[in-house]
Protein backbone atom coordinates (compact mmCIF):
# COMPACT_ATOMS: atom_id res chain seq x y z
CA UNK A 1 0.00 0.00 0.00
CA UNK A 2 1.64 3.23 -0.87
CA UNK A 3 2.05 6.42 1.74
CA UNK A 4 -0.77 8.79 1.98
CA UNK A 5 -0.35 11.97 -0.45
CA UNK A 6 1.48 14.93 0.92
CA UNK A 7 1.55 17.96 -1.06
CA UNK A 8 3.63 20.55 -0.84
CA UNK A 9 2.19 22.93 -3.40
CA UNK A 10 4.91 25.87 -1.75
CA UNK A 11 7.96 23.12 -2.69
CA UNK A 12 10.47 24.42 -5.01
CA UNK A 13 10.78 21.00 -6.64
CA UNK A 14 6.73 20.60 -6.76
CA UNK A 15 6.25 24.56 -8.37
CA UNK A 16 9.37 23.25 -11.11
CA UNK A 17 7.59 19.73 -11.75
CA UNK A 18 4.18 19.51 -10.44
CA UNK A 19 2.74 16.44 -12.56
CA UNK A 20 3.96 13.42 -10.98
CA UNK A 21 1.90 13.97 -7.71
CA UNK A 22 -0.88 15.82 -9.73
CA UNK A 23 -0.51 12.13 -11.40
CA UNK A 24 -0.53 10.35 -8.02
CA UNK A 25 -3.92 12.52 -6.74
CA UNK A 26 -5.77 11.78 -10.09
CA UNK A 27 -4.93 8.12 -9.20
CA UNK A 28 -5.92 7.64 -5.48
CA UNK A 29 -7.47 10.81 -4.03
CA UNK A 30 -9.26 12.80 -6.75
CA UNK A 31 -10.61 14.54 -4.44
CA UNK A 32 -8.24 15.32 -2.23
CA UNK A 33 -8.34 16.99 1.41
CA UNK A 34 -5.57 19.77 1.78
CA UNK A 35 -5.16 20.43 5.44
CA UNK A 36 -2.33 23.26 4.95
CA UNK A 37 -4.95 24.81 2.38
CA UNK A 38 -7.70 23.63 4.19
CA UNK A 39 -9.37 23.32 0.71
CA UNK A 40 -10.10 20.22 -1.56
CA UNK A 41 -8.46 19.92 -4.25
CA UNK A 42 -9.61 18.69 -7.66
CA UNK A 43 -7.23 17.24 -10.40
CA UNK A 44 -9.21 14.94 -12.75
CA UNK A 45 -10.61 16.65 -16.33
CA UNK A 46 -13.82 15.45 -16.34
CA UNK A 47 -14.52 16.45 -12.37
CA UNK A 48 -13.35 20.00 -12.85
CA UNK A 49 -14.99 20.57 -16.38
CA UNK A 50 -18.18 19.71 -14.55
CA UNK A 51 -17.50 22.19 -11.77
CA UNK A 52 -16.64 24.83 -14.15
CA UNK A 53 -20.51 23.90 -15.26
CA UNK A 54 -22.14 23.31 -11.98
CA UNK A 55 -23.95 26.82 -10.72
CA UNK A 56 -26.49 25.35 -8.13
CA UNK A 57 -23.57 24.05 -6.01
CA UNK A 58 -20.62 26.31 -6.62
CA UNK A 59 -19.59 29.86 -6.39
CA UNK A 60 -17.01 31.80 -7.88
CA UNK A 61 -17.64 34.74 -5.05
CA UNK A 62 -14.94 33.97 -2.87
CA UNK A 63 -13.57 37.56 -2.45
CA UNK A 64 -16.10 39.00 -0.16
CA UNK A 65 -16.94 36.32 2.03
CA UNK A 66 -12.85 36.37 2.18
CA UNK A 67 -12.78 39.81 3.45
CA UNK A 68 -15.95 39.26 5.53
CA UNK A 69 -13.34 37.22 7.97
CA UNK A 70 -10.92 39.76 8.14
CA UNK A 71 -10.30 41.62 11.67
CA UNK A 72 -11.07 44.99 11.03
CA UNK A 73 -7.35 45.96 10.91
CA UNK A 74 -6.34 43.51 8.37
CA UNK A 75 -9.49 44.25 6.38
CA UNK A 76 -8.31 48.04 6.61
CA UNK A 77 -4.95 47.38 5.29
CA UNK A 78 -6.47 45.88 2.30
CA UNK A 79 -9.16 48.64 1.31
CA UNK A 80 -8.39 49.73 -1.94
CA UNK A 81 -8.14 45.67 -2.59
CA UNK A 82 -11.37 44.95 -1.68
CA UNK A 83 -12.87 48.01 -3.57
CA UNK A 84 -12.09 47.05 -6.73
CA UNK A 85 -10.81 43.17 -6.74
CA UNK A 86 -14.47 42.61 -5.55
CA UNK A 87 -16.02 44.28 -8.96
CA UNK A 88 -14.10 42.15 -11.08
CA UNK A 89 -16.50 39.68 -12.81
CA UNK A 90 -14.48 36.40 -12.27
CA UNK A 91 -15.41 36.89 -8.64
CA UNK A 92 -18.73 37.57 -9.37
CA UNK A 93 -22.13 35.14 -9.34
CA UNK A 94 -25.09 35.74 -11.93
CA UNK A 95 -26.93 37.73 -12.06
CA UNK A 96 -23.87 40.34 -11.53
CA UNK A 97 -21.45 38.31 -13.25
CA UNK A 98 -23.80 37.87 -16.37
CA UNK A 99 -24.24 41.88 -16.01
CA UNK A 100 -20.42 42.53 -16.60
CA UNK A 101 -19.76 40.09 -18.79
CA UNK A 102 -22.95 41.15 -21.06
CA UNK A 103 -21.43 45.23 -20.85
CA UNK A 104 -18.08 44.35 -21.66
CA UNK A 105 -18.48 41.95 -24.43
CA UNK A 106 -19.78 44.43 -26.18
CA UNK A 107 -16.13 46.16 -26.63
CA UNK A 108 -13.82 43.63 -25.65
CA UNK A 109 -15.11 40.72 -27.88
CA UNK A 110 -13.34 38.16 -30.16
CA UNK A 111 -13.52 40.62 -33.02
CA UNK A 112 -11.63 43.49 -31.26
CA UNK A 113 -8.64 41.16 -30.36
CA UNK A 114 -7.96 39.37 -33.52
CA UNK A 115 -7.93 42.51 -35.03
CA UNK A 116 -4.54 43.67 -32.86
CA UNK A 117 -2.33 41.32 -34.61
CA UNK A 118 -0.67 43.86 -36.69
CA UNK A 119 -0.03 45.80 -33.58
CA UNK A 120 1.12 42.53 -32.10
CA UNK A 121 3.33 41.52 -35.13
CA UNK A 122 5.08 45.13 -34.77
CA UNK A 123 5.63 44.63 -31.47
CA UNK A 124 7.26 41.36 -31.43
CA UNK A 125 9.46 43.05 -34.56
CA UNK A 126 10.35 45.72 -32.43
CA UNK A 127 11.44 43.62 -28.91
CA UNK A 128 13.54 41.27 -31.38
CA UNK A 129 15.26 43.96 -32.12
CA UNK A 130 15.59 45.55 -29.40
CA UNK A 131 17.36 42.01 -28.29
CA UNK A 132 20.11 42.46 -31.04
CA UNK A 133 23.07 40.86 -31.25
CA UNK A 134 22.75 39.10 -27.58
CA UNK A 135 23.68 35.47 -28.21
CA UNK A 136 22.59 35.00 -24.09
CA UNK A 137 19.42 37.07 -22.68
CA UNK A 138 16.25 36.32 -20.10
CA UNK A 139 13.57 35.68 -22.68
CA UNK A 140 11.26 36.90 -20.07
CA UNK A 141 12.73 40.52 -18.84
CA UNK A 142 13.00 40.62 -23.16
CA UNK A 143 10.19 39.68 -24.97
CA UNK A 144 7.64 37.32 -23.23
CA UNK A 145 6.90 40.02 -20.24
CA UNK A 146 7.10 43.50 -22.33
CA UNK A 147 5.08 41.69 -25.29
CA UNK A 148 1.49 40.84 -23.78
CA UNK A 149 2.16 44.27 -21.55
CA UNK A 150 2.77 46.19 -24.37
CA UNK A 151 0.12 44.78 -26.32
CA UNK A 152 -3.02 45.51 -23.75
CA UNK A 153 -1.59 48.39 -23.21
CA UNK A 154 -2.08 49.63 -26.78
CA UNK A 155 -5.37 47.78 -26.60
CA UNK A 156 -6.32 49.97 -23.51
CA UNK A 157 -5.11 53.44 -24.94
CA UNK A 158 -1.85 53.55 -22.16
CA UNK A 159 1.12 55.20 -23.51
CA UNK A 160 4.11 53.09 -24.14
CA UNK A 161 6.26 55.13 -21.93
CA UNK A 162 4.39 54.36 -18.76
CA UNK A 163 5.30 50.25 -19.43
CA UNK A 164 7.95 49.99 -16.70
CA UNK A 165 5.62 51.47 -13.85
CA UNK A 166 2.53 49.85 -15.63
CA UNK A 167 4.75 46.55 -14.99
CA UNK A 168 5.86 46.78 -11.67
CA UNK A 169 2.20 47.78 -10.44
CA UNK A 170 0.91 44.80 -11.56
CA UNK A 171 3.50 42.51 -10.58
CA UNK A 172 2.77 44.00 -7.29
CA UNK A 173 -0.84 43.37 -7.49
CA UNK A 174 -0.03 40.05 -7.97
CA UNK A 175 1.28 39.45 -4.52
CA UNK A 176 -1.79 39.13 -3.21
CA UNK A 177 -3.86 37.17 -5.64
CA UNK A 178 -1.01 34.49 -6.34
CA UNK A 179 0.19 34.39 -2.64
CA UNK A 180 -0.42 33.37 0.59
CA UNK A 181 -1.82 34.88 3.81
CA UNK A 182 0.96 34.13 5.53
CA UNK A 183 2.79 36.97 3.71
CA UNK A 184 1.38 40.42 5.32
CA UNK A 185 4.33 42.80 3.77
CA UNK A 186 3.32 41.66 0.07
CA UNK A 187 -0.39 42.74 1.18
CA UNK A 188 0.97 45.77 2.01
CA UNK A 189 2.57 46.22 -1.37
CA UNK A 190 -0.02 44.95 -3.35
CA UNK A 191 -2.55 47.24 -1.35
CA UNK A 192 -0.25 49.88 -2.68
CA UNK A 193 0.18 49.08 -6.27
CA UNK A 194 -4.00 48.72 -6.31
CA UNK A 195 -4.29 52.34 -4.91
CA UNK A 196 -1.34 53.38 -7.77
CA UNK A 197 -3.15 51.73 -10.42
CA UNK A 198 -6.75 52.35 -9.64
CA UNK A 199 -5.28 56.62 -9.65
CA UNK A 200 -3.70 55.77 -12.88
CA UNK A 201 -6.47 54.67 -14.78
CA UNK A 202 -8.99 57.57 -12.91
CA UNK A 203 -6.54 60.04 -14.64
CA UNK A 204 -6.87 57.98 -17.50
CA UNK A 205 -10.83 57.72 -17.68
CA UNK A 206 -11.05 61.47 -16.77
CA UNK A 207 -8.77 62.07 -20.11
CA UNK A 208 -10.92 59.91 -22.29
CA UNK A 209 -14.15 61.61 -21.42
CA UNK A 210 -12.98 65.28 -22.11
CA UNK A 211 -11.28 64.23 -25.20
CA UNK A 212 -12.50 60.40 -26.60
CA UNK A 213 -10.08 58.76 -28.51
CA UNK A 214 -9.81 54.83 -30.57
CA UNK A 215 -9.16 52.87 -27.40
CA UNK A 216 -10.65 50.74 -24.96
CA UNK A 217 -11.25 53.39 -22.56
CA UNK A 218 -13.30 55.15 -23.97
CA UNK A 219 -15.34 52.73 -25.57
CA UNK A 220 -15.82 51.52 -22.19
CA UNK A 221 -16.68 55.04 -21.09
CA UNK A 222 -19.39 55.02 -23.81
CA UNK A 223 -20.43 51.54 -23.29
CA UNK A 224 -24.27 51.26 -23.13
CA UNK A 225 -27.27 48.73 -22.70
CA UNK A 226 -30.27 50.29 -22.30
CA UNK A 227 -29.75 52.31 -19.17
CA UNK A 228 -27.26 50.80 -17.62
CA UNK A 229 -23.34 51.40 -18.00
CA UNK A 230 -20.46 50.62 -16.07
CA UNK A 231 -19.80 53.24 -12.28
CA UNK A 232 -16.81 55.02 -12.30
CA UNK A 233 -15.63 52.39 -9.72
CA UNK A 234 -16.60 49.19 -12.20
CA UNK A 235 -14.62 51.38 -15.20
CA UNK A 236 -11.46 51.05 -12.77
CA UNK A 237 -11.85 47.93 -11.75
CA UNK A 238 -12.09 46.70 -15.74
CA UNK A 239 -9.21 48.03 -16.50
CA UNK A 240 -6.89 47.34 -13.87
CA UNK A 241 -8.98 43.49 -14.64
CA UNK A 242 -7.68 43.69 -18.45
CA UNK A 243 -4.61 45.06 -17.83
CA UNK A 244 -3.62 42.48 -14.84
CA UNK A 245 -5.24 39.27 -16.62
CA UNK A 246 -4.30 40.56 -20.11
CA UNK A 247 -0.44 40.04 -19.38
CA UNK A 248 0.12 38.24 -16.20
CA UNK A 249 -0.76 34.52 -17.84
CA UNK A 250 0.50 35.94 -21.47
CA UNK A 251 4.01 36.34 -20.34
CA UNK A 252 3.40 32.72 -18.55
CA UNK A 253 2.22 31.21 -21.57
CA UNK A 254 4.73 32.41 -23.89
CA UNK A 255 7.76 31.70 -21.44
CA UNK A 256 6.66 27.94 -20.41
CA UNK A 257 5.93 27.51 -24.12
CA UNK A 258 9.42 27.76 -25.53
CA UNK A 259 10.47 26.22 -22.39
CA UNK A 260 8.54 23.35 -23.44
CA UNK A 261 10.01 23.69 -27.16
CA UNK A 262 12.96 23.49 -25.81
CA UNK A 263 12.56 20.57 -24.28
CA UNK A 264 10.87 18.39 -27.11
CA UNK A 265 13.43 19.51 -29.84
CA UNK A 266 11.96 17.30 -32.53
CA UNK A 267 8.63 19.51 -31.74
CA UNK A 268 10.72 22.77 -31.93
CA UNK A 269 11.95 21.70 -35.30
CA UNK A 270 8.57 20.71 -36.76
CA UNK A 271 6.94 23.98 -36.13
CA UNK A 272 10.01 25.46 -37.99
CA UNK A 273 9.87 23.30 -40.62
CA UNK A 274 5.59 23.55 -40.80
CA UNK A 275 4.77 27.60 -39.61
CA UNK A 276 1.25 26.39 -40.58
CA UNK A 277 1.26 23.67 -37.58
CA UNK A 278 0.82 27.53 -35.28
CA UNK A 279 -2.82 27.32 -34.91
CA UNK A 280 -3.00 23.65 -32.92
CA UNK A 281 0.78 23.79 -31.59
CA UNK A 282 -0.25 26.88 -29.62
CA UNK A 283 -3.52 24.90 -28.40
CA UNK A 284 -0.96 21.83 -27.64
CA UNK A 285 1.52 24.11 -25.25
CA UNK A 286 -1.25 25.69 -23.03
CA UNK A 287 -2.21 22.15 -22.34
CA UNK A 288 0.59 20.97 -21.80
CA UNK A 289 2.27 23.21 -19.52
CA UNK A 290 -0.29 26.35 -19.49
CA UNK A 291 -0.19 29.36 -17.40
CA UNK A 292 -3.01 28.77 -15.12
CA UNK A 293 -2.10 26.85 -12.17
CA UNK A 294 -5.83 26.90 -10.49
CA UNK A 295 -9.25 28.23 -10.21
CA UNK A 296 -11.39 28.62 -7.06
CA UNK A 297 -14.75 28.02 -6.05
CA UNK A 298 -16.65 27.74 -2.86
CA UNK A 299 -19.27 25.31 -1.77
CA UNK A 300 -22.59 26.56 -1.54
CA UNK A 301 -24.60 24.08 -1.48
CA UNK A 302 -23.29 21.07 -0.01
CA UNK A 303 -22.82 17.99 -2.04
CA UNK A 304 -20.51 15.17 -2.91
CA UNK A 305 -17.69 13.88 -4.87
CA UNK A 306 -15.65 10.92 -4.56
CA UNK A 307 -17.34 9.89 -1.77
CA UNK A 308 -16.55 12.92 0.11
CA UNK A 309 -18.72 15.36 1.58
CA UNK A 310 -18.32 18.80 0.34
CA UNK A 311 -19.71 21.31 2.37
CA UNK A 312 -21.39 24.65 1.85
CA UNK A 313 -18.83 26.92 2.73
CA UNK A 314 -15.71 24.82 1.51
CA UNK A 315 -13.09 25.93 -0.75
CA UNK A 316 -12.49 23.59 -3.89
CA UNK A 317 -9.06 24.51 -5.75
CA UNK A 318 -9.24 23.37 -9.63
CA UNK A 319 -5.84 22.28 -10.44
CA UNK A 320 -6.14 23.45 -14.50
CA UNK A 321 -2.82 21.80 -15.72
CA UNK A 322 -3.46 18.37 -13.53
CA UNK A 323 -6.99 18.17 -16.08
CA UNK A 324 -4.77 19.17 -19.12
CA UNK A 325 -2.36 16.00 -18.24
CA UNK A 326 -5.27 13.93 -17.12
CA UNK A 327 -4.88 10.02 -18.75
CA UNK A 328 -8.37 9.56 -18.89
CA UNK A 329 -8.54 12.75 -21.13
CA UNK A 330 -5.41 12.42 -23.25
CA UNK A 331 -3.35 10.13 -25.00
CA UNK A 332 0.18 10.32 -24.49
CA UNK A 333 -0.94 13.14 -21.78
CA UNK A 334 2.82 13.74 -20.68
CA UNK A 335 4.03 14.03 -24.29
CA UNK A 336 4.11 17.57 -25.99
CA UNK A 337 2.13 16.93 -29.60
CA UNK A 338 1.66 20.09 -32.27
CA UNK A 339 -1.03 18.34 -33.94
CA UNK A 340 -2.89 16.56 -31.10
CA UNK A 341 -6.41 16.01 -31.55
CA UNK A 342 -8.87 15.35 -28.17
CA UNK A 343 -10.81 17.55 -26.10
CA UNK A 344 -10.73 21.23 -25.46
CA UNK A 345 -7.58 21.50 -22.91
CA UNK A 346 -9.27 23.90 -19.66
CA UNK A 347 -6.43 26.40 -19.33
CA UNK A 348 -8.88 29.13 -19.81
CA UNK A 349 -11.31 27.45 -17.62
CA UNK A 350 -14.76 26.78 -19.39
CA UNK A 351 -18.19 27.49 -19.12
CA UNK A 352 -19.30 30.98 -18.21
CA UNK A 353 -16.56 32.15 -16.43
CA UNK A 354 -13.89 30.50 -18.91
CA UNK A 355 -11.40 33.58 -19.56
CA UNK A 356 -12.74 36.66 -22.07
CA UNK A 357 -9.23 37.20 -23.11
CA UNK A 358 -8.15 33.93 -24.74
CA UNK A 359 -8.69 35.12 -28.15
CA UNK A 360 -6.01 38.09 -27.29
CA UNK A 361 -3.50 35.28 -25.81
CA UNK A 362 -4.15 32.40 -28.67
CA UNK A 363 -3.27 35.34 -31.12
CA UNK A 364 -0.31 36.57 -29.30
CA UNK A 365 0.73 33.07 -29.14
CA UNK A 366 0.63 32.15 -32.64
CA UNK A 367 2.84 35.64 -33.64
CA UNK A 368 5.19 34.89 -30.75
CA UNK A 369 6.51 31.39 -31.35
CA UNK A 370 7.14 32.21 -35.16
CA UNK A 371 8.89 35.11 -34.77
CA UNK A 372 10.93 33.50 -32.04
CA UNK A 373 11.73 30.62 -33.92
CA UNK A 374 13.09 32.83 -37.35
CA UNK A 375 14.94 34.92 -35.10
CA UNK A 376 16.71 32.61 -33.72
CA UNK A 377 18.16 28.79 -35.56
CA UNK A 378 18.95 27.16 -32.08
CA UNK A 379 17.42 28.13 -28.88
CA UNK A 380 18.74 26.67 -25.60
CA UNK A 381 17.79 26.72 -21.56
CA UNK A 382 20.68 28.05 -19.78
CA UNK A 383 20.98 27.26 -15.63
CA UNK A 384 17.82 26.05 -13.82
CA UNK A 385 14.28 27.51 -13.71
CA UNK A 386 12.86 29.08 -10.46
CA UNK A 387 9.44 28.92 -10.23
CA UNK A 388 6.83 31.35 -9.16
CA UNK A 389 5.02 30.16 -5.46
CA UNK A 390 1.63 30.80 -6.55
CA UNK A 391 -1.51 28.25 -6.67
CA UNK A 392 -3.46 30.85 -9.39
CA UNK A 393 0.28 31.32 -11.40
CA UNK A 394 2.04 28.78 -13.60
CA UNK A 395 5.32 30.41 -14.37
CA UNK A 396 8.74 31.38 -14.15
CA UNK A 397 10.48 34.57 -12.60
CA UNK A 398 13.25 34.25 -15.75
CA UNK A 399 14.31 32.21 -17.86
CA UNK A 400 17.72 32.51 -19.20
CA UNK A 401 18.38 31.23 -22.80
CA UNK A 402 21.08 30.99 -25.15
CA UNK A 403 20.64 31.65 -29.22
CA UNK A 404 22.18 31.45 -32.46
CA UNK A 405 20.86 33.88 -34.87
CA UNK A 406 18.42 32.84 -38.13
Amino acid sequence: MSAAIDWHPEDPATLANPYPIFERMRDEDPCYWSTRLRSWVLTRYEDIKAICLDRGNLSSDRLRPFFATLPSPEAQRIGQIMRYLSLWMVFKDPPEHTRLRRLTSKVFHPRSMQAMRPQIEQIADRLIEQIGEKTEFDFIAEFAGPLPCLVIMALLGVDRSDLSEVKRMSDDMALFIGSSRTSPEKYDTAEKATQEMAEFFRVLIAARRSQPREDLISELIALRDGDDKLSEDELVATCILLLFAGHETTTNHIANGLLSLTRFPGQMARLREQPDLIAPAVEELLRFDGPSGAQVRLVSQAFELHGKPLAAGDRIFLMLNSANRDQRAYDRADQLLLDRAGPTHLTFGFGTHMCMGFPLARTEGQVAFPKVLSAFSEIETVGEQTWINSMVFRGMHSLNVRVRHA
